[in-house]
């Protein structure tokens, strides 16, 4: 088995995964002392904005050793502007660690990150943190876990103490005590407290039961001999693990550096090697000796040169070797090759399949590119890229510096594919889309800090999208042209009407081959060049399915030219002719603010066109979940914090569009 373990940690902004992953680098002496995030000290948020804002922004990998393992681990952001960085991390990683607050339990970008991970089918243990914190609760964060991310927890630990007074925890598989002293880095290993032993008892007994009715083969030892061995069941925990069917959960306190070996000891022990993971497309299977195969995750684009982070799959690589871009099509030479710290790196001579490295070389790759041996081509599946949902128009203060904007935006966008820059064609200004507020405030920062920019920024502008109501039948569309030579004929009849499932459906009911197949597939990209513009304000139309019901040739004219002109000339009239709404990105927004501040923010909510979906109230804390246009939220933050005297939170996810007043 080979003994590397790629992994995220992912969790809800403020649940402590970059505490935990200082903790992780510190304890296996990749670091020789604690980085603290309230102190700026930290080795994974080393961009001095993540600094600042205490959060973060920037996906950053390191690598440490742990029982004759390799862990290379990947701090993913939390805040919901940067789940592009996830989507990214997670398309390379084969497992996770998703980090849970103790007295929040599961939060709403918790739950987002674990559906990418769902998406992605990677194998996760859960930790729950903060053990040490005023009201935090296992039992609740566990039910949490179940009730809202829809699988089956499997706490395979039970805390010793509780909040101020929590100092260690059992470990139900081994039934042994593990305590740390104030103070202390490392625990000591003890037999369970005297208080503490018919719960320990009894909670084993639970997890063996829970267990052997997920496995076969742990089920087959339980019916023998009516419990099960720790070797069976850490067994079947790391099957159970891998298969995604249940999850692992620990706790600890990462902050007092409490129960983080032990969950060290459960990434190795549960979590899967790269060679655990099934082939990548099917045929290119984790092996060092077969044909080169890596994915471009993460690109940083500097004045001083590239670096290029990959994820190697297949085969082995070398400094000095020639490599394919196969996206672009491109042959790159591999300068050197790096082992990332971080901000830092350190030179190796090779990376072999499994491994997460940097590479320094390639000119044009981009994150998602594929790099492979150019004697066995290969495109892997890049990650996917969510659209922009707010923009804001950005030009150089001095005219002299518009060449130097134009580069810095350049750059950023390799860095960050989620960023999209365009030119205005009413305006004339460069606009810079992004997922958020936040997201775009970085950016803007980002070129002042570190490219030395001064820029002026517009007012954010949210996405807006159109969409039919009522569509119309029988929209005849006739295209003919004829200046000398070889003219233009199409004859096109559509049907166009909403659909809810996808953007766009194009079908074609045409018979008797009045209309040729490669003129249907014509009409269909004519279509797709219609739906950029609607004719409400120009905004791209989604959900429309059109059905092209007939058509009419011309022995001579006809061409797909002609009738992918006429395909959108044809859509075009159907959408002025049609019944048009336009639509506004929403979010769903859950507000934590004081009980007695409720009244004020319902209102605020309110008058911000929300609608409140849920309300709860915990001690002395009011949660508030309700559905905001995004349009609405701009600036929210310090509006919040002045109604609530600087205690109210709020976090946000996309939700999709829904009709604007």
């Amino acid at each position: 088995m080979m003994r590397i373990r790629n992994l995220g940690i992912l969790a809800h902004v403020d649940a402590g995964k970059t505490t935990v992953t200082e903790r992780f680098l510190y304890l296996t002496g990749a670091t020789h002392k604690r980085g603290e995030v309230h102190d700026g000290t930290t080795v994974t948020d080393f961009d001095p904005q993540e600094r600042d804002r205490g959060i973060t922004i920037f996906a950053a990998a390191v690598s440490c050793d742990w029982a004759d393992h390799r862990i290379n681990l990947i701090d993913t952001p939390g805040h919901v502007d940067f789940s592009d960085e996830v989507e990214r991390s997670l398309r390379v990683l084969d497992g996770a660690v998703a980090v849970f607050d103790a007295v929040a339990g599961v939060e709403p970008q918790s739950e987002t990150v674990w559906r990418q991970a769902d998406r992605h089918g990677v194998p996760r243990i859960a930790f729950v943190n903060k053990l040490d914190r005023a009201g935090a609760e296992l039992d609740a964060a566990v039910e949490s876990i179940r009730t809202r991310l829809g699988t089956v927890p499997l706490p395979v630990q039970l805390p010793i103490g509780r909040e101020d007074g929590f100092t260690g925890v059992v470990d139900l598989v081994g039934m042994r005590a593990y305590v740390w002293a104030d103070g202390a880095d490392t625990y000591t290993e003890q037999h369970i407290p005297d208080e503490l032993r018919d719960e320990a008892r009894h909670r084993r007994r639970a997890l063996e039961e829970t267990v052997a009715e997920l496995h076969p083969g742990a089920l087959e030892e339980f019916c023998a001999d009516s419990a099960l061995s720790a070797g069976t069941l850490t067994g079947a925990l790391r099957d159970l693990t891998l298969s995604g069917e249940a999850v692992v959960v620990l706790c600890g306190s990462a902050y007092r550096n409490r129960g983080i070996e032990p969950l060290l000891d459960a990434v190795v022990a549960y979590l899967p090697a790269p060679s655990d993971m099934p082939p990548v497309r099917g045929e290119v299977p984790a092996d060092p000796e077969a044909p080169f195969t890596a994915l471009a995750f993460k690109v940083n684009a500097s004045a001083t040169g590239r670096m290029t982070y990959l994820r190697v799959y297949a085969g082995t690589i070398r400094k000095g070797d020639a490599v394919l871009d196969a996206t672009a099509g491109r042959t790159e030479r591999i300068a050197r090759i790096l082992r990332v710290q971080a901000d830092r790196a350190t030179e190796v001579d090779e990376a072999r399949a499994g491994d997460i490295v940097a590479v320094v070389g390639p000119k044009s790759a981009r994150a998602g590119a594929t790099l492979c041996a150019p004697d066995a081509p290969v495109v892997l599946e890049p990650p996917t890229t969510a659209d922009p949902v707010v923009s804001v128009a950005v030009e150089a203060r001095r005219s002299t510096d518009t060449g130097r904007l134009a580069t810095a935006l350049a750059r950023m966008t390799e860095e960050d594919p989620s960023l999209v820059v365009r030119s205005d064609p009413e305006t004339g200004q460069t606009v810079l889309s992004g997922l958020g507020e936040l997201h775009l405030e970085v950016a803007v920062e980002k070129l002042r800090r570190d490219k030395g920019l001064e820029v002026t920024v517009g007012r954010p502008q949210v996405a807006y999208r159109e969409t039919v109501t009522k569509g119309v039948t029988d929209l005849l569309y006739r295209h003919v042209k004829q200046d000398g030579g070889a003219g233009q004929f199409a004859h096109v009849v559509i049907d166009i009407e909403p659909t809810d499932d996808e953007d766009f459906v194009f079908v074609s009911t045409v018979t008797g081959g009045r209309v040729p197949q490669e003129y249907i597939r014509a009409v269909e990209a004519g279509c797709r060049d219609a739906l950029v513009e609607g004719p409400l304000g120009g905004h791209p139309v989604t959900g429309v399915r059109v059905t092209l019901t007939d058509g009419a040739t011309h022995p001579k004219d006809s061409s797909e030219m002609a009738f992918r002109t006429a395909g959108r000339f044809a859509l075009r009239e159907a959408l002025r002719a049609s019944v048009m709404t336009l639509l506004e990105p929403v979010a769903e927004v859950t507000v934590t603010v004081p009980a007695e501040s409720v009244g004020s923010v319902l209102g605020d909510l309110a008058a911000r066109r929300g609608r409140v979906t849920d309300q709860t109230t915990r001690s002395t804390t009011a949660v508030v979940e309700a559905t905001v246009p995004l349009a609405e939220l701009f600036g929210y933050a310090s509006r919040l914090r002045g109604r609530t005297q600087g205690r109210g939170t709020f976090t946000t996810r996309p939700a999709g569009y829904a009709p604007a007043p």
